[in-house]
């Protein structure tokens, strides 16, 4: 086995650890099933790829962030590390060859998406793999008592049976102790074995501003606060409205939601990053890939669905260490909005069984026919064939997908890809046979490796701009080659999609058990009224709230955040007692008072004077007459 530290110094450059980094890195390398909690930003991946390098043979990730495999792939090839991803978005040939490149081409780490682990062909071939870690990434899905439940999970713990004796590493940022002990039963640890690093952050500094008008607040922040900072937003429309307010007051603003194309979306995450852009206005769908540690504001302009998801956006500002702010604006109407949101995300019973069955027609798939398929799918065109407000059917699409009949994937940027079909002579000789493809394929063969081996990401603009034709004529000679069986040519598409669980049912044979979706509901109002408590709650600790909700209980008061402010404000300090103390009593010693009357004689604020009255009742130093007035003792 490798020294860890030296794999992290020499392909990290690290010298030392985060907080549980190393902890939780021995405790795999021991064999150990591990349950790592850390917070958003805290180097999770860093906990499994360092040990998965110091053993012999290759780990297995799991995590339903196809972006983010794709990420953390490129990452480590560019460590000269060997990895690849397997998700619903490749062809069954370019998994059969991913598949072995793990058996055969020393790789050391497979991403895969969950919906893959029920496959024969994984199953089958992953026994053949000398496997050494299985990580599970976000792995709060496993949970039904978690925010974001995935069925497709819980087929982990059989790949625990396909592999005697690996040990499994899970990782999440948010978990209450609930979820907490639900991962390790689902998972199947063999003991319990849990690092989790606090979710104190001290120099995030949290707040609840009590708001009639958002935008005018936001304007007012953004001014105020200097850095680069993210405004939360729930709609798109918004997300537009805000961001061109911004940019109208002069501040340097853009916005970000999933309905801009990709291109679109990955310009402006760029820009925001590099600090071309200040402030980016943004549903949820922006979060994955940020890595700016200079973040100082996380606004939420309207209120988050639970205190989870919260805890992770707001987790974004100030990862460098240094000062930010967490500013959450809450509004009287915010409680009747979650109300009406709740509603609509959980259509009745008939509703769903409808869109399940619109789904079936729409995309083509026969009754008792799908198990396994995947198909590209338009919410949009959906909803406009079908008549289906988009809402009601994302909502249904989503229960489904917990029922475990669908999986509904995030939007999927798969860039093209070719492989070579024959070897290097046999090409060779097809060169020789066709000399008008002879210096296109030289062109293919300069520009990338690995092509005889894998499918290769491939760039038909660069290769037009190499070969100075339009790029009509590189997408002619892909076609022809692809025709002729010279390559194999996978073209760009971007699109959500479909992946069939089980096999289409009719409707009367769909069952949605009425006990889940009564429990699901609970569990959703729960978080949902967790965080209208947070929102609502003036004078107790921001941090002390979430830490508590998280299962962190005794932690002591932030002192920092807008509650514990308040609080200090009617903190009576020693000086401002005593002269409220004697006011009191110079007016008591001249005869008893009605409590009413006592306060409106003092010029100081009620709360205080009420504290100092308390204080004189609890040391017997005044009392209430028979006529409730105040009195002072003989003790006084």
């Amino acid at each position: 086995m490798k020294d860890y530290r030296q794999i992290v110094k020499d392909h990290w450059g690290y010298i030392s650890f985060r907080p549980m980094q190393e902890e939780i890195i021995q405790s795999v390398l021991e064999g150990k099933d591990t349950l790592g909690l850390m917070p958003t930003g805290g180097g999770k991946s860093l906990t499994f790829q360092v040990p998965a390098l110091a053993m012999e043979g290759i780990c297995i990730v799991i995590t339903p962030l196809i972006a983010l495999m794709r990420d953390q792939v490129e990452n480590l090839k560019k460590k000269q590390i060997k990895a690849l991803a397997i998700h619903s978005g490749l062809t069954r040939d370019e998994i059969d060859i991913a598949l072995n490149n793990c058996l055969y081409g020393d790789y050391k780490f497979l991403y895969l998406s969950p919906e893959r682990l029920a496959t024969e062909i994984f199953r089958v071939r992953v026994q053949e793999m000398n496997v050494n870690l299985i990580t599970v990434d976000e792995a709060h899905c496993i949970s039904h008592w978690g925010y974001d439940f995935r069925p497709s999970y819980l087929k982990i713990a059989e790949l625990r049976s396909l592999l005697p004796g690996v040990p499994v590493l899970a990782l999440t940022a948010t978990a209450t102790s609930v979820v907490v002990d639900d991962i390790q039963d689902k998972l199947l640890f063999r003991s319990k074995n849990v690092f989790k690093s606090s979710f104190f952050r001290e120099n995030l500094i949290y707040a609840v501003k009590a708001t009639e008008n958002k935008d005018a607040d936001v304007k007012e922040l953004v001014k105020k606060i200097n850095g680069s900072g993210i405004v939360y937003v729930r709609s798109r429309k918004k997300c537009m409205d805000l961001s061109s307010l911004l940019t109208r007051q002069g501040v340097s603003a853009s916005f970000y939601h999933a309905g801009l194309p990709y291109e679109q979306r990955s310009d402006r995450q760029m820009g925001w990053t590099i600090g071309k852009t200040r402030i980016m206005v943004a549903t949820n769908a922006f979060g994955m890939g940020i890595d700016k540690p200079d973040v100082r504001f996380v606004i939420h302009a309207d209120l988050p669905d639970s205190p989870e998801s919260y805890f992770q956006e707001a987790g974004r500002a100030g990862r460098d260490g240094k000062r930010a702010f967490a500013v959450l604006l809450f509004s009287p109407e915010d409680r009747l909005t979650a109300e009406q949101r709740f509603r609509s995300n959980f259509p009745d019973l008939e509703t769903i069984k409808k869109v399940y069955t619109a789904l079936g027609n729409f995309l083509g798939v026969p009754i008792g026919g799908g198990k396994g398929a995947v198909y590209d799918f338009s919410i949009s065109d959906f909803g406009s064939a079908f008549k289906i407000d988009l809402h009601a059917a994302f909502s249904s699409l989503k229960i489904l997908e917990r029922e475990g009949y669908i999986e509904l994937t995030e939007e999927i940027n798969s860039p093209s890809r070719l492989k070579f079909v024959p070897g290097r002579d046999d090409l060779y000789k097809f060169q020789m046979a066709n000399a008008s493809f002879d210096t296109f394929i030289k062109l293919i063969l300069r520009s990338y490796t690995g092509v005889f081996n894998e499918y290769t990401v491939i760039d038909e603009n660069s290769l037009a701009r190499k070969a100075s034709v339009d790029l009509d004529v590189v997408m002619q000679y892909l076609i022809k080659l692809s025709q002729l069986g010279i390559i194999k040519y996978v073209k760009q598409k971007r699109t959500p999609m479909v992946v069939y669980i089980e096999e289409r049912l009719d409707e009367k044979s769909l069952y949605i058990s009425k006990e889940n979706y009564k429990l699901r509901k609970e569990r959703y109002w729960e978080r949902t009224e967790a965080m209208l408590n947070y929102a609502s709650s003036l004078e107790i600790c921001r941090s002390q709230q979430l830490l508590q909700y998280f299962g962190e209980s005794g932690s002591e008061a932030c002192g920092v955040c807008d509650a514990c402010k308040r609080r200090k404000e009617k903190e009576l300090q020693q000086e401002e007692f005593d002269l409220i103390r004697d006011e009191v009593k110079g007016i008591l010693a001249l005869e008893p008072v009605r409590p009413d009357d006592l306060l409106n004689r003092v010029a100081f604020s009620r709360e205080k004077v009420i504290q100092v009255i308390q204080w004189l009742l609890d040391n017997n130093l005044a009392a209430y007459t028979e006529d409730q007035k105040l009195m002072l003792t003989k003790n006084k």
